[in-house]
Protein backbone atom coordinates (compact mmCIF):
# COMPACT_ATOMS: atom_id res chain seq x y z
CA UNK A 1 0.00 0.00 0.00
CA UNK A 2 1.40 3.37 -0.99
CA UNK A 3 1.27 6.31 1.42
CA UNK A 4 -1.22 7.95 -0.94
CA UNK A 5 -3.50 4.90 -0.83
CA UNK A 6 -3.11 4.74 2.95
CA UNK A 7 -4.18 8.37 3.24
CA UNK A 8 -7.26 7.77 1.07
CA UNK A 9 -8.23 4.79 3.24
CA UNK A 10 -7.57 6.73 6.45
CA UNK A 11 -9.64 9.66 5.24
CA UNK A 12 -12.61 7.38 4.52
CA UNK A 13 -12.39 5.97 8.04
CA UNK A 14 -12.02 9.39 9.63
CA UNK A 15 -15.12 10.65 7.85
CA UNK A 16 -17.32 7.92 9.33
CA UNK A 17 -17.70 9.83 12.62
CA UNK A 18 -16.34 13.00 14.24
CA UNK A 19 -14.74 11.05 17.10
CA UNK A 20 -12.57 7.93 17.09
CA UNK A 21 -12.69 6.29 20.55
CA UNK A 22 -9.20 5.69 21.91
CA UNK A 23 -9.56 2.56 24.02
CA UNK A 24 -7.35 1.11 26.74
CA UNK A 25 -8.98 -2.21 27.64
CA UNK A 26 -7.60 -4.54 30.31
CA UNK A 27 -10.05 -7.43 29.94
CA UNK A 28 -10.96 -9.00 26.60
CA UNK A 29 -14.32 -9.99 28.08
CA UNK A 30 -15.29 -6.32 27.84
CA UNK A 31 -14.26 -6.00 24.20
CA UNK A 32 -17.37 -7.09 22.29
CA UNK A 33 -19.98 -5.39 24.50
CA UNK A 34 -17.91 -2.19 24.53
CA UNK A 35 -17.59 -2.23 20.75
CA UNK A 36 -21.32 -2.86 20.33
CA UNK A 37 -22.13 0.03 22.69
CA UNK A 38 -19.90 2.47 20.80
CA UNK A 39 -21.12 1.36 17.37
CA UNK A 40 -24.74 1.62 18.55
CA UNK A 41 -24.03 5.20 19.65
CA UNK A 42 -22.70 6.11 16.21
CA UNK A 43 -18.93 5.67 16.62
CA UNK A 44 -17.96 2.75 14.37
CA UNK A 45 -14.19 3.37 14.13
CA UNK A 46 -12.45 1.99 17.21
CA UNK A 47 -8.77 2.42 18.13
CA UNK A 48 -7.52 -0.19 20.60
CA UNK A 49 -4.21 0.94 22.05
CA UNK A 50 -1.51 -1.69 22.47
CA UNK A 51 -0.94 -0.64 26.07
CA UNK A 52 -2.31 -3.68 27.88
CA UNK A 53 -1.50 -7.42 27.72
CA UNK A 54 -5.07 -8.02 26.55
CA UNK A 55 -4.97 -5.55 23.64
CA UNK A 56 -4.51 -8.06 20.81
CA UNK A 57 -7.29 -10.27 22.18
CA UNK A 58 -9.46 -7.17 22.46
CA UNK A 59 -8.84 -6.42 18.78
CA UNK A 60 -9.76 -10.00 17.87
CA UNK A 61 -13.04 -9.76 19.77
CA UNK A 62 -13.95 -6.31 18.46
CA UNK A 63 -13.21 -7.41 14.90
CA UNK A 64 -16.23 -9.71 15.12
CA UNK A 65 -18.67 -6.91 16.00
CA UNK A 66 -20.94 -6.00 13.10
CA UNK A 67 -20.71 -2.41 11.95
CA UNK A 68 -17.39 -1.73 13.67
CA UNK A 69 -13.96 -1.04 12.19
CA UNK A 70 -11.24 -1.84 14.69
CA UNK A 71 -7.67 -0.63 14.52
CA UNK A 72 -4.53 -0.77 16.62
CA UNK A 73 -3.06 2.26 18.33
CA UNK A 74 0.35 2.81 19.91
CA UNK A 75 2.16 1.05 17.07
CA UNK A 76 5.85 1.41 17.89
CA UNK A 77 7.64 -1.37 16.02
CA UNK A 78 7.24 -3.52 12.89
CA UNK A 79 6.45 -6.41 15.26
CA UNK A 80 3.52 -4.41 16.60
CA UNK A 81 2.27 -3.93 13.05
CA UNK A 82 2.44 -7.67 12.27
CA UNK A 83 0.72 -8.60 15.53
CA UNK A 84 -2.03 -6.03 14.96
CA UNK A 85 -2.71 -7.25 11.41
CA UNK A 86 -2.73 -10.88 12.56
CA UNK A 87 -5.27 -9.93 15.26
CA UNK A 88 -7.60 -8.40 12.68
CA UNK A 89 -6.79 -4.67 12.84
CA UNK A 90 -8.02 -2.77 9.78
CA UNK A 91 -5.97 0.37 10.41
CA UNK A 92 -3.10 1.54 12.59
CA UNK A 93 -2.25 4.62 14.63
CA UNK A 94 1.19 5.62 15.88
CA UNK A 95 2.16 8.34 18.40
CA UNK A 96 4.98 9.43 16.09
CA UNK A 97 6.43 8.27 12.80
CA UNK A 98 9.64 6.44 11.92
CA UNK A 99 10.76 5.03 8.58
CA UNK A 100 10.50 1.49 9.99
CA UNK A 101 6.91 1.94 11.15
CA UNK A 102 5.84 3.63 7.92
CA UNK A 103 7.50 0.94 5.79
CA UNK A 104 6.05 -1.88 7.90
CA UNK A 105 2.50 -0.54 7.51
CA UNK A 106 2.97 0.05 3.79
CA UNK A 107 4.26 -3.49 3.29
CA UNK A 108 1.39 -4.93 5.37
CA UNK A 109 -1.26 -2.91 3.47
CA UNK A 110 -2.33 -1.39 6.79
CA UNK A 111 -3.69 2.18 6.53
CA UNK A 112 -1.83 4.29 9.08
CA UNK A 113 -2.55 7.52 10.92
CA UNK A 114 1.05 8.54 11.63
CA UNK A 115 1.65 10.83 14.56
CA UNK A 116 3.08 14.31 14.21
CA UNK A 117 3.69 17.13 16.67
CA UNK A 118 5.44 19.83 14.63
CA UNK A 119 5.30 21.52 11.26
CA UNK A 120 8.58 19.83 10.26
CA UNK A 121 7.18 16.39 11.07
CA UNK A 122 3.99 17.15 9.17
CA UNK A 123 6.04 18.29 6.18
CA UNK A 124 8.20 15.15 6.27
CA UNK A 125 5.10 12.92 6.27
CA UNK A 126 3.52 14.99 3.51
CA UNK A 127 6.71 14.64 1.46
CA UNK A 128 6.36 10.87 1.78
CA UNK A 129 2.72 11.02 0.69
CA UNK A 130 0.74 11.07 3.94
CA UNK A 131 -1.96 13.72 3.76
CA UNK A 132 -3.94 12.47 6.78
CA UNK A 133 -2.04 12.58 10.05
CA UNK A 134 -2.55 12.34 13.81
CA UNK A 135 -1.68 15.48 15.81
CA UNK A 136 -0.40 14.23 19.17
CA UNK A 137 -0.41 15.12 22.00
CA UNK A 138 -2.86 17.78 20.90
CA UNK A 139 -3.48 19.79 24.05
CA UNK A 140 0.13 19.60 25.26
CA UNK A 141 1.25 20.88 21.85
CA UNK A 142 -0.82 24.04 22.05
CA UNK A 143 -4.31 22.78 21.30
CA UNK A 144 -6.59 23.99 18.55
CA UNK A 145 -4.76 27.32 18.23
CA UNK A 146 -1.48 25.57 17.44
CA UNK A 147 -3.10 23.21 14.97
CA UNK A 148 -4.77 26.11 13.20
CA UNK A 149 -1.42 27.87 12.93
CA UNK A 150 0.33 24.75 11.59
CA UNK A 151 -2.45 24.22 9.09
CA UNK A 152 -2.23 27.67 7.56
CA UNK A 153 0.99 27.01 5.58
CA UNK A 154 0.31 23.27 5.15
CA UNK A 155 -3.31 23.14 3.93
CA UNK A 156 -2.75 19.84 2.12
CA UNK A 157 -2.78 17.91 5.42
CA UNK A 158 -5.86 16.88 7.40
CA UNK A 159 -5.37 16.01 11.06
CA UNK A 160 -6.92 13.81 13.72
CA UNK A 161 -5.94 15.56 16.97
CA UNK A 162 -5.62 13.21 19.93
CA UNK A 163 -4.41 13.68 23.48
CA UNK A 164 -6.35 15.82 25.91
CA UNK A 165 -9.36 16.11 23.61
CA UNK A 166 -12.66 16.03 25.50
CA UNK A 167 -16.30 16.88 25.03
CA UNK A 168 -15.43 20.34 26.36
CA UNK A 169 -12.89 21.24 23.67
CA UNK A 170 -13.73 18.88 20.80
CA UNK A 171 -15.77 21.57 19.05
CA UNK A 172 -12.71 23.86 18.99
CA UNK A 173 -10.80 21.24 17.00
CA UNK A 174 -13.66 20.06 14.80
CA UNK A 175 -14.32 23.65 13.76
CA UNK A 176 -10.92 23.87 12.06
CA UNK A 177 -10.77 23.37 8.30
CA UNK A 178 -7.73 21.09 8.62
CA UNK A 179 -9.31 18.73 11.19
CA UNK A 180 -11.10 15.68 9.83
CA UNK A 181 -11.98 14.07 13.18
CA UNK A 182 -10.66 13.76 16.74
CA UNK A 183 -9.48 10.89 18.89
CA UNK A 184 -10.77 10.72 22.45
CA UNK A 185 -11.03 8.37 25.40
CA UNK A 186 -13.85 10.09 27.28
CA UNK A 187 -16.53 8.09 25.46
CA UNK A 188 -15.45 4.90 27.26
CA UNK A 189 -14.56 5.80 30.87
CA UNK A 190 -12.82 3.01 32.74
CA UNK A 191 -15.33 3.00 35.59
CA UNK A 192 -18.26 2.60 33.19
CA UNK A 193 -16.45 -0.21 31.35
CA UNK A 194 -15.72 -2.05 34.60
CA UNK A 195 -19.34 -1.59 35.70
CA UNK A 196 -20.64 -2.87 32.38
CA UNK A 197 -22.62 0.32 31.87
CA UNK A 198 -23.01 -0.20 28.14
CA UNK A 199 -26.12 1.98 27.90
CA UNK A 200 -24.22 4.84 29.49
CA UNK A 201 -21.36 4.41 27.05
CA UNK A 202 -23.81 4.34 24.14
CA UNK A 203 -25.21 7.65 25.38
CA UNK A 204 -21.73 9.19 25.53
CA UNK A 205 -21.00 7.89 22.04
CA UNK A 206 -24.24 9.34 20.67
CA UNK A 207 -23.38 12.74 22.16
CA UNK A 208 -19.94 12.62 20.55
CA UNK A 209 -21.30 11.37 17.23
CA UNK A 210 -23.59 14.41 17.06
CA UNK A 211 -20.70 16.89 17.23
CA UNK A 212 -20.60 19.15 14.15
CA UNK A 213 -17.60 19.28 11.83
CA UNK A 214 -16.39 22.10 9.61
Amino acid sequence: MTPEAASIASEKLCRLAPIIPVLVVDDAAHAAPLARALVKGGLPVLEVTLRTPAALDVIREMATVEGGVVGAGTLLTPADVKAAVDAGAKFGVSPGATDRILSACEEADLPLLPGTATASEAMALLERGYTVQKFFPAEANGGAAALKAIGAPIPQVRFCPTGGVSMKNARDYLGLSNVICCGGSWVAPKDMVLAGDWEGITALAAEAAALPRS
